[in-house]
């Protein structure tokens, strides 16, 4: 008898064993959470939950944190979570920014996933590629290319009896087709707010034929104060004329969101945006269009630069670099993943999906005129600048005051641009 229990005992000893390599591991042990974050509008947020639930579906070991937000605050939250150690796994980075978290250690350096092939980068072209460099590393994997231009209502300019802009117009076009939406429709005639940031004024430094920040990121990169002065008048003169939203009307709008917006809903005629304003919101309303940005009435510099459309970097503090890696890689190849995305974030960095897309995807007129601006826009860039200094998150806010206190008389636009130059200098060489 003891010997048969001692068998027994045996065999459910092995049998356990056996039940314990097959059964599998607890669903909830195998997975691993990426925590992502983006900016965008409502159809961004939307479509980029597909792509999540897409990939999960294929990757079952894989659990997504979603953080979608708009763009205003978007970097500031960031950054407070960089201060506090929680930064997301994956977060969509701007230019603007990329040298900021590259230089302050709180960015992954990517190069060793694309040496070894983790993320496939051999049909991205290598100029493009290298804007996610900073401080050494690669700081970001660039998703798109795109540039600054103006989006417009041609059904709000028909309503004014203006024609549509070329991309061949000048600032003092633009100043006389808003005027005669304004005087005309009482809408709107451009709803943009000019001190958001820097973008705005960097392309308008640019067709003077200088540079904003200065080869050491220690200064400004432009001597003649003029330069701002005439920037922060233009736009003044177009608030006064109750053209332009002043600032405390654009705060308001703001709050609408971009899908209900004034160019959007048919209450406004330009705005100063990017080259994918028209397709990012197609599916909100599908007559919206996007020309270059106005030339300068007095230079043929040019003024515009190709630049990437977005990054997206992984915390250093991540506790799953390998899994965002591999999913930031097939974010970028994947046929699947973009024809969701259908070029809504800019033209796709991959030429291979740039040509999958043109020859097999049903774009849309606002995706087709995106990437033919795209090739037309070439003849208008000129060489594509460092990315911003450490301390533009600074700079965009000493701008956006000074602008502000301009815009309601406060200051001149002389007093206004010489503040500018010593609030940036002192910004920018404390920081760099």
């Amino acid at each position: 008898m003891g010997k048969m229990k001692k068998i027994t005992a045996a065999a459910m000893a092995a049998a356990m064993a056996m039940s314990m390599i097959a059964a599998p591991v607890s669903a909830e042990e195998e997975k691993k959470t990426i925590k992502i974050t983006w900016w965008g509008g409502q159809s961004r947020h939307d479509y980029t939950q597909k792509i999540l639930d897409l990939y999960m579906e294929e990757h079952p070991d894989i659990v997504f944190e979603a953080a979608p937000s708009g763009w205003d605050g978007y970097f500031e939250k960031l950054s407070t979570q960089t201060a506090s150690g929680s930064m997301p796994d994956i977060v969509q980075m701007d230019y603007l920014y990329i040298t900021t978290y590259a230089k302050n250690g709180s960015v992954t350096d990517l190069q060793p996933y694309m040496d070894n092939g983790t993320i496939d980068v051999s049909n991205i072209d290598e100029n493009l590629l290298a804007t996610g460099k900073s401080n050494g590393i690669m700081a970001g994997a660039v998703l798109s290319s795109g540039f600054n231009a103006f989006g417009y209502n041609p059904d709000v300019l028909a309503e004014a009896g203006v024609e549509e802009p070329t991309n061949d117009w000048t600032w003092s076009d633009f100043i006389e087709m808003a005027t005669k939406v304004k005087e005309t429709t009482g809408k709107w005639g451009t709803s943009s707010d000019p001190v958001l940031d820097t973008n705005d004024f960097h392309y308008w430094v640019r067709q003077h034929g200088e540079q904003l920040f200065s080869d050491d990121n220690k200064s400004l990169g432009y001597e003649d104060d003029a330069i701002l002065a005439s920037f922060l008048q233009m736009w003044k003169d177009l608030m006064d004329a109750g053209i332009c939203p002043n600032p405390d009307e654009y705060a308001q709008i703001s709050t609408l969101g971009q899908e209900a917006s004034p160019i959007v809903t048919g209450d406004g005629a330009f705005i100063s945006e990017r080259n994918n304003y028209a397709a990012k919101l197609s599916g909100v309303n599908d007559k919206l269009k996007v020309v270059l940005p106005p030339l300068s009435d007095d230079s043929d510099t040019k003024g515009l630069w190709m630049k990437p459309g977005m990054f997206f970097s992984i915390a250093e503090t991540s506790e799953v670099k390998d899994e965002c890696a591999e999913f930031i890689n097939w974010f970028i190849n994947s046929e699947e993943a973009n024809e969701i995305m259908m070029a809504e974030r800019g033209v796709p960095a991959s030429s291979a999906v740039r040509d999958y897309m043109i020859e097999n995807c049903e774009l849309n007129q606002q995706q087709k005129d995106m990437f033919e601006l795209m090739t037309e826009a070439t003849d208008y860039c000129g060489e594509t600048p460092a990315p911003d200094p450490v301390g533009i998150a600074e700079v965009n806010e000493a701008l956006k005051n000074i602008g502000n206190s301009v815009f309601y008389g406060q200051v001149t636009p002389e007093e206004g641009a010489a503040q500018f130059r010593e609030e940036a200098n002192e910004i920018l060489e404390r920081n760099n």
